[in-house]
């Protein structure tokens, strides 16, 4: 039957793409672009320098010199310290456009008017001078406005900031009624070029510093910001169009006041670029910039930033800022608001300053050439016709390896230009376009063309009988009879349905073997022995039910209900179940000679091991068995037998009360220190012990590891990936064990011993001492890199109360966690000394 055009590859490809011109300029778009241009930003890495230092009014100062804000005198004393320690240019971000008013001050007026006003100096009353200058000096002493003005007068270097209302459509459709004060005017700058290629964007009204500060400003700039829609600070408006004027903004005073340039030197050619001297700032149609902002490198803060108190109160000398730009601005919580930008979502606008300021002195900023629109539209083309005449004729594989290739080339060139050239190419767009578009057609593809062929194949009574029989050969049990069932029940298929009960009971799984002989009943009762089988495997089921239908390795044999006999192992009866490990599952029995309650450890090795391997891996289990029961140790738990029934190899041994250590190793349920020291001393010796006999545990861990609490001893358990040291049967290159304890060497997958144990110990013992491991990645590769190279964080920084309770543990960590073993401890009994040692200098 022929498809019409409507279910074809090239019509789906062709909606999609006439979708994406739709969505060209969308939120959703935008937003992917954003998001690429800031894992650019944050991969970026570049040096700001040392020109531009921070004086933050922080936690710490406001606690010591009282709530904000303060009086403006406290920040004139400030300006005068830096401008006598060569401060070559000093900016303010605190906004200053309303007068500080004390409510004393107010009073004094009224006085001092009054005097003038009655004229009470022509009065011959004695002390009515000197009252009066008393309350001249009052008022002078008072009004912190004067007195920061008459500082910033004498430093003369002094950058503020001002807000401007900006219009919201970009438009302002009439003039303000109220000119600015000539303070203000005199850092208007000139532009050039044709206006239809851009102009800053408008403002409607204005809020300058008050007239005393404005007038002994040196300079002064606007401080608005320009949020993207997802509340984002990403670009620097460098100029604001106020009335027909353009106002530089307090960035770009600063950089040109550090240049000894004033606004009169500020070249604006519009819609291209910003000149300051020999600098030139690329800038959009609306003069924005795209700042460079600067991470910390190796725990170095990307600029220095001081407290506010620390220079007040002469802790950090002043003549450290000679020569410098220093910008003053808050920090603390609760005064100003912090911005979310590429590299942090919460960051104080003096920060942001300060990588304005040093990416327009440094040239480190992102631009947008004028052909990144034309080369967004040529990617979609490219793409476009891809999905439309490429893709469609292409085999599954081909088509992943192509589409593969051109999603790195156009995620990988935006990104190589962002980070290497600082150009910012929007193609987010394209690269959107190709994904949606392969997993459409990819989907469409499978949905209505192989999956369907496939399911017109498998209605086929044939196709679904040899897929029985091939999942049945393959252990897949269920999947077999699965197919099975969607053949006709006739005399064909009885048989491969009476083989795989047979299978189901060969693994114990005796439900699902009555399960299909009822089935089979349903054709012929009278097939073979199926009446006596499904008798069995009924009464079989009450006693022995195998994981709720799994075949697992961990799939549980659960003693059955009173009335029937209990499973049994060898000789010991199967009580309950106590837990699953990896391999097996662990259960409660007792042996009726001596009625020794025991802990049984099965691993179901038939499921994981065929022929020769399985052979090799009973032969390994016994001999492992063996050398386990060769240990005798307190603090080691007891093997009393080994053997093999129902296809289970079982371990017995010492059942112990209590439990594992896991549970002491969360946050809020730790031990103290000195019980996790004895502890630990304890399961060193223990190791000790077991390395003097050749044997390495290889997963230690705070599950291995038992404890009862009424009596506080421990019991290393689990030795059974332990491997004889010192046989031919050791391997190399085989990594067992649990990866956030492992070793190094063990990760690296060479030959291990004793003093892997050791440092898994230490890993463990760091968990319990702190409430978190020392090593912890997003993936097992991150985890693996990380505990061969990085080194595990100082405890005392992770948690201090550790160090409070036993200061001598961080010596042992570090040694124990030592990368090299050869300067790790080189036995058990080492560490356990030095643990005990440490026990006896506590309280």
């Amino acid at each position: 039957m022929k498809r019409g055009f409507w279910q074809r590859d090239w019509f789906l490809a062709l909606v999609i793409i006439i979708a994406f011109l739709l969505l060209a300029r969308s939120a959703l778009i935008e937003g992917f672009e954003r998001s690429a241009y800031d894992l650019g930003v944050r991969l970026s890495q570049q040096s700001p320098g040392d020109q531009v230092a921070v004086i933050a009014i922080d936690d710490e100062s406001i606690s010591n010199l009282g709530r904000w804000p303060w009086p403006r005198d406290r920040l004139g004393n400030m300006i005068e310290k830096l401008a006598d320690g060569g401060a070559d240019v000093i900016g303010n971000t605190i906004l200053l456009s309303e007068p500080q008013i004390d409510p004393g001050l107010r009073h004094i007026n009224d006085l001092v008017s009054t005097f003038e006003e009655w004229n009470l100096t022509e009065y011959s009353l004695p002390g009515l001078g000197e009252l009066e200058q008393r309350l001249l000096d009052a008022r002078q002493s008072l009004d912190t406005d004067s007195q920061l003005a008459s500082s910033m007068d004498r430093a003369g270097n002094v950058v503020l900031g001002m807000q401007f209302d900006l219009s919201r459509s970009g438009v302002v459709l009439s003039r303000p009624e109220s000119g600015l004060p000539e303070s203000i005017r005199r850092n208007q700058v000139a532009a050039s070029g044709n206006p239809d290629a851009g102009s800053p964007w408008p403002a409607e009204s204005a809020t300058p510093p008050i007239a005393p500060l404005a007038d002994t400003a040196d300079a002064i700039g606007h401080m608005n910001t320009w949020w993207d829609v997802d509340g984002a600070v990403r670009s620097e408006l460098l100029l604001v169009d106020y009335n027909g004027n353009y106002y530089p903004s307090l960035a770009l005073q600063i950089a040109a006041r550090s240049l000894n340039l004033s606004p009169e030197d500020i070249q604006v050619e519009l819609g291209e670029a910003v000149r300051l001297g020999n600098l030139e700032i690329l800038t959009d149609p609306i003069s924005r910039m795209y700042p460079f902002f600067y991470q910390d490198n190796g725990g170095r803060p990307a600029f220095e930033v001081d407290s506010f108190y620390d220079v007040a109160e002469g802790k950090i000398p002043v003549d450290k800022y000679q020569d410098r730009i220093v910008l003053l601005g808050a920090t603390a919580f609760g005064v100003g608001t912090p911005f979310q930008t590429p590299i942090a979502e919460g960051m104080p606008p003096v920060l942001v300053l300060a990588n304005v300021v040093a990416s327009i002195l440094n040239q480190d900023f992102f631009t947008q050439p004028p052909w990144a629109d034309w080369a967004s539209l040529g990617a979609f083309m490219l793409i476009a016709l891809f999905l439309l005449l490429a893709l469609p004729r292409m085999t599954a594989g081909i088509a992943a390896i192509s589409s593969v290739v051109l999603l790195l080339a156009l995620f990988g060139s935006s990104q190589y230009l962002l980070i290497q050239e600082s150009l910012w190419l929007p193609l987010m767009w394209p690269t959107a376009l190709l994904v949606t578009g392969y997993l459409l057609l990819f989907t469409k593809r499978v949905l209505v063309t192989e999956w369907g062929k496939r399911r017109a194949d498998e209605s086929s009574a044939e196709s679904n009988r040899m897929l029985g029989l091939a999942f049945q050969q393959q252990g897949q049990l269920d999947m077999a009879m699965e197919k099975f069932r969607k053949c006709p029940l006739d005399e064909h298929i009885m048989d491969p349905l009476y083989n795989l009960a047979l299978d189901y009971e060969r693994k114990r799984q005796f439900n699902k073997a009555a399960s299909v002989y009822e089935y089979m009943a349903t054709f012929d009762g009278n097939y073979k022995d199926i009446k006596d089988r499904l008798a069995r495997s009924r009464n079989m089921q009450d006693t022995f039910i195998m994981g709720a239908g799994s075949s697992g390795p961990t799939a549980t044999l659960i003693a059955s209900t009173d009335g029937v006999s209990k499973p049994m192992l060898g000789r010991y009866e199967v009580e309950k179940e106590l837990g699953k490990g990896a391999m097996g599952v662990v259960y409660q029995g007792r042996d009726p000679k001596i009625n020794r309650v025991v802990a049984i450890k099965t691993l179901a090795l038939s499921q994981e091991f065929e022929g020769d391997e399985l052979d090799e891996a009973k032969d390994r289990f016994f001999r492992e068995a063996e050398t386990a029961g060769r240990l005798t140790h307190p603090n080691i738990v007891t093997i009393y037998d080994a053997g093999e029934e129902h296809d289970l190899a079982y371990i017995a041994m010492e059942f112990l009360k209590g439990h594992d250590m896991m549970r002491y190793t969360k946050p809020d349920a730790l031990l103290p220190a000195r019980r996790v020291l004895e502890i630990m001393a304890a399961a060193a010796s223990a190791l000790d012990y077991a390395h003097s006999n050749q044997v390495v545990h290889r997963d230690i861990k705070p599950a291995n590891i038992m404890f009862e609490p009424d009596s506080g001893q421990i019991k290393l358990t689990d030795f059974g990936i332990a491997r004889i040291t010192d046989s031919s049967k050791t391997k190399t290159g085989v990594v067992l064990g649990t990866p956030s304890y492992m070793s190094p060497e063990q990760l690296a997958g060479k030959k291990v011993d004793g003093r892997s144990d050791l440092f898994s110990l230490g890993v463990m013992l760091y968990q319990m001492l702190a409430g978190r491991l020392p090593f912890k990645g997003d993936s097992m590769a991150t985890l693996m890199y990380m505990i061969a190279n990085d080194p595990h964080p100082d405890i005392g920084q992770v948690k201090p109360s550790v160090l409070q309770e036993a200061p001598c543990v961080a010596a042992i960590i570090d040694r124990v966690l030592n990368k090299n073993p050869d300067e790790r401890y080189q036995r058990g009994s080492e560490l356990a000394a030095d643990l005990q040692q440490c026990l006896g200098t506590l309280d």
